[in-house]
């Protein structure tokens, strides 16, 4: 068996994550998560990838998702010498869901967003240094994800769940020691679920110990939640950002995945995502129950 050590949401795409000891899981995804979204004033969503800033914005949102307060941890100047916003100021905003929607783009997809104002778009413009507005996902929002159990999220990638396995970072950092590279944080790769080996080792085969056991779970119970595979977590720039800085760190560890992680399909691949087949509580210590196994994919 294995236990969930970590929960975290993620309330603002490719902004900070907020780590929670219980938390609902919606059909997309833990609540909150990835409800909101920074985008330029076209409407193209930003992230981590072009605005590694967006690292330092780090978003608090009540249980019942109507009060928003972005705070930050930013320094005096972005990229190129910008004057930016500093990190000891917050903005405490109330969630409208019943201003007009506005078309947004992300990874080209056109979906709808509720702009949440001038004050947030007034934040996070000073704060990233380029024109910025913050949306919400729509109520009536219906969007159908891909893989093998199609599902919905919010302005997640693609799937609702991201989970990973501390087994599969203890493998990449003895990979990346072999290089002379310092370990890397966890929150490089912006998990939702993090799961270890439990405590008590029980119940014989300890399959969590394995690094990229992740990869061949089809189907599993965590708490009252089922999810359902849909695909490997191919990575992107956004594992370069060091995420306490808001600023890339340097090749790592897209350099050391490369030489072992590499997809069939293109670019390397960390960590598996899953869709949410049945809604439930979740919670650190949970234990995690695979129903279904399938072959680790190429």
């Amino acid at each position: 068996m294995a236990t969930v050590v970590d929960l975290f949401t993620y309330p603002v795409k490719g902004c900070a994550g907020t780590s929670v000891d219980s938390t609902h899981l919606t059909p997309a995804g833990l609540a909150h998560d990835r409800s909101f979204m920074v985008v330029s004033v076209d409407g193209v969503y930003r992230t981590q990838r072009r605005d590694p800033r967006l690292a330092l914005v780090r978003p608090t949102i009540s249980a019942d998702g109507s009060r928003l307060t972005l705070g930050s941890a930013g320094r005096e100047s972005g990229e190129g010498g910008a004057d930016v916003r500093g990190g000891d100021d917050e903005l405490h905003l109330d969630v409208t869901t019943s201003a007009p929607r506005r078309e947004v783009d992300l990874f080209g997809a056109t979906f709808q967003g509720i702009d949440q104002g001038e004050e947030a778009a007034a934040w996070l413009s000073d704060f990233l240094g380029v024109p910025s507005r913050l949306v919400r996902v729509p109520p009536e929002h219906d969007r159908k994800t891909d893989g093998l159990t199609p599902g919905t999220s919010g302005y997640a990638d693609s799937s609702a769940v991201h989970l990973l396995s501390r087994a599969s970072l203890a493998h990449l950092h003895a990979r990346m020691a072999e290089r002379g590279a310092p370990p890397l944080a966890m929150d490089r790769f912006r998990p939702n679920i993090v799961i270890d080996s439990h405590p008590e080792g029980r119940h014989g085969e300890d399959w969590a110990a394995e690094p990229h056991a992740e990869d061949r779970i089809r189907r599993m119970t965590i708490g009252a939640a089922d999810l359902g595979y849909t695909k490997l977590a191919v990575r992107c720039a956004v594992t370069l950002v060091d995420q306490e800085a808001g600023a890339r760190g340097g090749p790592e560890p897209l350099r050391t995945l490369a030489g072992y992680r590499r997809a069939a399909g293109g670019g390397v691949v960390f960590g598996a995502k899953f869709s949410v087949v049945r809604p439930g509580k979740l919670s650190v210590g949970d234990e995690v129950a695979v129903e279904e196994w399938g072959d680790a994919e190429a």
